[in-house]
Order: C-alpha cells, then sequence, then structure tokens
C-alpha cells in the first residue's frame, strides 16, 4: 500500500516508542530545501545550537514524552554537496534535539548492510520503504507487508557498526 499525505503524516507521527530511518543516498532532491540549498552554497549556515523549527520542537516534545527517533546515513566520502548540506541544515540542529542520528561510512570498508534501500521504521514493527530515482527524487512510500524482523536486524547492525553523527562530523572536519 502506497502512503501519502495525510495517511504518511499519521505513520510518521503515529508511533508509540521508536521511529527509525536507514538513509543510503548522497542526495535527497527535495523540492521543499532548495532556497536553503542555494543558502547553503552561497555560504550561509545556521547555527545548530540557536536553530529552532517545528521539526526541532517537536524532536524536543517526542524526547520529553519518552519517544525516539533516530536514523543511520550510510555514505562514502567525498560528501556530496548535499550530505554537507544535510549535516549543516538539519543533523547537526537534530541531534541536539534529541535525534539520535549516526553516520556509518564504508569509504574505507565493507558494508555490513545488504543492499538495503532506504526506509523507516515505527516500533520496530511498522516498516515503510522509501523509493527514489537514482538522482534522489522520491518516487513512493510503501507499506511493507511482510516480516519486520529483517528490518530490525539491519536495524541493529546500522547502529553497531556506525559512530554518532557529532564524533563523524569532528572527525570529518579534522
Amino acid at each position: 500500500m502506497l502512503l501519502d499525505g495525510d495517511e504518511w503524516r499519521a505513520t510518521l507521527r503515529g508511533f508509540r516508542t521508536e521511529a527509525w530511518r536507514l538513509e543510503t543516498l548522497p542526495q535527497y532532491l527535495v523540492p521543499q530545501e532548495a532556497e536553503e540549498l542555494e543558502a547553503f552554497r552561497a555560504g550561509n549556515r545556521v547555527d545548530p545550537h540557536a536553530y529552532s523549527s517545528a521539526c526541532t520542537e517537536d524532536l524536543k516534545r517526542l524526547r520529553g514524552e519518552g519517544k525516539s527517533k533516530g536514523r543511520v546515513h550510510v555514505l562514502t566520502r567525498p560528501l556530496s554537496e548535499y550530505l554537507r548540506f544535510e549535516f549543516s541544515r538539519y543533523y547537526a540542529p537534530h541531534v541536539l534535539a534529541g535525534e539520535d542520528i549516526r553516520i556509518l561510512d564504508v569509504t574505507e570498508r565493507e558494508n555490513p548492510l545488504p543492499d538495503v534501500e532506504d526506509f523507516w521504521m515505527f516500533d520496530r514493527s511498522t516498516v515503510v520503504l522509501m523509493r527514489y530515482e537514482g538522482d534522489g527524487t522520491q518516487t513512493s512510500r510503501e507499506l511493507y507487508e511482510g516480516d519486520p524482523a529483517p528490518f530490525v536486524e539491519w536495524q541493529r547492525i546500522a547502529v553497531a557498526e556506525s559512530v554518532p553523527f557529532l564524533e563523524y562530523a569532528e572527525r570529518v572536519a579534522e
């Protein structure tokens, strides 16, 4: 079943304890980010300690309710322009607001995950497959109807093999 609009928003907001995402692409083409990406290209950066948005406020609220939100991004260096933008504009402020963002850099090592596509997993029971074109344009979100056990295992591996975002960002900045 494809998820869009209200159904997708309800799935994204309706989890009981945990929302988790695996990201695998070097770029996501999101029309709503075009203006912010242009500002990044022009040298404008957000101060992650002072930045506030509906998303960061939601992350703080979720943490206060005892819920968790996290992700692992599998990547290789050199970082794409989009990843540098995403690190600055989203990851840094979101970590400070309570999201557990981790990086699995497979530049100089074998990827411990099979050829897994992007997905969201909610409460370790509901999986939504995120489908993209090769350039990072999203084509659909599909509710996975099978056994979530492989996705739970991929989450376990991704978390165990990755490092916290702030640690990674400090390392690549050196």
